[in-house]
Order: C-alpha cells, then structure tokens, then sequence
C-alpha cells in the first residue's frame, strides 16, 4: 500500500513536470505577463493650452553683419582690434598710412586755388575783352577742385577705419605692414560688391573685417507646400535648441512665395526675427523652430491614457468623491502629446482612474528563479479535491528550482 502511494506521488510529480514543460509554460510565461500587479492611479480633468505647430529648423544668425574694409589703399600701420572684440559705432578699428593721401589733399587744395584765382582774375578785367562764358567756365573749374578738395579730405579720414555699428567683432583678416587695396565696406549678408577693379565679387569674400550685431538675430527656415497655408506673417514661434537652456521666442517677419528647389522638392523660405532676451544667442546657433498657426487655452484635457474609444464611441473611468468609478461616455476632440480634449462629458476638476502595469512587479515575476510556485486554488493533475503535491528532497523543476 505505502509502495502504490509512494508511486502515485512519484507519477504526480512527473505530472506536474509535464505539465510544467508544456501547458504548464502558460503560467510561466503566459499567465507571468497577467501575474504582474495593476495599480490605479488617478487623473484630473484640467483646463490647458492647445496649440498647432509647423516644424522646420534653422540657423540663428545675426540681423546686423557688415564687412568693413578700407575704403582706400595703402600700408597698414596699426589694427586695433580682434575677433571676439566688442566695439561700438565709431571706434577705431585699423589705420593705413596717409602719405600719399595727405599730398593728394595738398594737391586738390593748390588746384582750388589757382582756379579760384582765376575766377578773380577774370573779374577784374570784366568790361574788356573778358565775356561771361569765360567767367562762367572758370567758376565751374573752381566747382570741380573744391569737389577734389572733399574728396581728398574723405580719403584721408578714410585712412582710419571705424566701426560701423555695435557689435561683435568676427573676423580680422589684416596686420600691421600689409599693404591694402580700397574697397567699399559692405552692409549686411548676401548680394556683390563692385570691386575697385569693376568685377562683381561677392560680399565678404575679401572682407578685412567682419562686425556683427549682438542684439538682434533672426532664423531663415524653409516649409513644404503642404504647410505654407498655416504660417503667415506675425505668427508666434517657439525655438529650442540643445546649446541653449531656455526657450527663445520670435515672430514671422516674412514668407516668400517663391520655392527654393535645392534639394528637389518645393521648400518656401520663411524668415524669423528673434524677441524677447538675446543675451545667450550667438552666431550658428542649430534651432528647432515651431510655427504656431493655431492656439486655444482654457480646453479641457485628460491624459489619453484615460480614454477608452470602441467602436467611436469613447469613455473614461470616473472616479467620485466617495471612490466610486463609474464609465462615463466623452465626447472627445484633438490630441495633443498625451493630452486629449474633452468636448462633453466631463468638468474641470472631475477625476478619472487611469490603468497601469506595475512594471517592478513584472520584472520579479519575469526574472525570478526561486522556484515554481503552484496557483493558489487551482486543480493539480492526479491530486483531486484539492490535495497538493509534496516534492522529494532535491526535485529539480523546470527552469532550475528545486523542492
């Protein structure tokens, strides 16, 4: 008798092994993804801001930029400033030496003279033989010399370069002893310059400095066509950017209507001045920039992951202030993020029960190798009425328990 029961626990236990390597992987594995504990937690329905966006990126770059460079030729004698300098308008930036200038100048100023001379001359003699074309031609000779005066003044102080506008110096690309060839400073980025010799040569291609501005600065970004409809000009922009800390905020100051096809396809450009605090902004700064072509506050949201939709027919989960939950039919609208809108249904304040999976617990259930453990209640193989299973010392279980 004691031998048929010591088998009958033996087979049970094979059973149980079976069930353990086949079927039984259902509560392993199966019934250990169900085993993990849900919690609850609660929500409130709240009052926020929804907004649409277009999203492009871009560079900051300054508003004001000037190349400066000598209007006039000659050997540098000194250079007053570096990159990274901050000037302002009017400061001394370089100097060439005025020798030739100043005789130039000695020159135009002794031309002035002998016409003006003889512009007295002819005057004195008027009534002989002097007619008043020849005083009138005279006069306009004297016009031209004081006009060569001007300009030999000009060229003199031009000798000294200054500053333009505040701002930052970028770059110096002249030293002491180089010898220069006039130029005109350029405003601004973009578009030629007419060079002393009459070619077009592109601005800052030959800048000797370069200032750009430090309060002001702007996003060129592009859109597609399907987005051009939703930005137009004053639209609010929001920016961000890994080098920055804090959000910067701009406006649409312009929108072309003629595409850029660089890449292939149809891309609008769209420019974006910078508002607000441009302390920590600084020249090819990357930006994410979002167009804000629609925004709506006070909408009433829950987070989505407390509604339920079946068959367009969407609910939440009430909870009552005496903890009752009771589902509740929404009338929903838009998403936004984890946020959705709640058209009907439900009021500001109300509290909605939001389903969770307690992922510590899954993870100790998934993981665990403390051995098998037999559901509480449920029937063994070869065990009836509920009897359980004892183990022989050493018994090793699927997955590597012992009991």
């Amino acid at each position: 008798m004691a031998l048929r029961r010591r088998t009958r626990r033996i087979a049970a236990v094979a059973a149980v092994a079976v069930v353990l390597a086949g079927g039984g992987g259902w509560w392993l594995f199966g019934r250990g993804g169900d085993a993990a504990s849900a919690t609850t937690r609660t929500a409130t329905a709240s009052l926020t801001t929804m907004q649409k966006t277009v999203q492009a990126t871009g560079t900051l770059t300054p508003t004001v930029r000037q190349d400066v460079s000598f209007a006039v030729s000659g050997t540098v004698t000194s250079v007053d400033v570096a990159p990274g300098d901050t000037v302002v308008a009017g400061q001394r930036l370089a100097t060439v030496d005025t020798l030739q200038l100043d005789a130039d100048l000695l020159s135009a100023r002794a031309g002035l003279a002998l016409a003006q001379a003889e512009v007295s001359n002819l005057k004195g003699s008027a009534g002989s033989s002097t007619s008043d074309a020849q005083i009138a031609a005279a006069s306009a000779r004297v016009d031209v010399a004081a006009a060569a005066v001007t300009a030999a003044e000009e060229d003199v102080a031009a000798a000294t370069l200054v500053a333009p506008v505040d701002g930052l110096v970028t770059t110096v690309d002249i030293a002491t002893g180089d010898k220069v060839v006039g130029q005109a400073s350029q405003p601004s980025v973009g578009g030629s310059a007419q060079s002393p010799g009459g070619t077009d040569t592109p601005i800052g291609s030959s800048a000797q400095l370069t200032i750009v501005g430090t309060d002001a600065y702007q996003v060129t970004v592009t859109v597609g066509a399907a987005d051009l409809p939703n930005v137009a000009v004053g639209h609010q922009v929001e920016m961000t950017s890994t080098s920055l800390a804090d959000t910067v905020f701009g406006v649409v100051a312009s929108v072309s209507l003629v595409p850029s096809s660089a890449s292939g396809t149809a891309a609008y450009p769209v420019v974006v001045t910078v508002t607000g605090d441009t302390s920590a902004l600084h020249d090819g700064v990357s930006v994410t920039a979002q167009i804000v072509y629609e925004r709506r506050t006070d909408v009433l949201t829950v987070p989505s992951a407390a509604v339920t939709t079946v068959d367009s027919t969407s609910s939440v989960l009430k909870v009552d202030a005496d903890g009752t939950v009771t589902k509740t039919a929404v009338e929903t609208g838009e998403t936004s993020g984890q946020l959705t809108e709640i058209v009907a249904g439900l009021a500001e304040g109300d509290q909605v029960q939001l389903s969770a999976v307690d992922s510590q617990t899954r993870t100790r259930q998934d993981g665990s190798r403390d051995g098998f453990q037999i559901p509480d209640g449920g029937p063994v193989p070869g065990f009836p009425d509920g009897e359980r299973p004892s183990f022989p010392d050493g018994f090793q279980m699927p997955g590597g328990g012992n009991r």
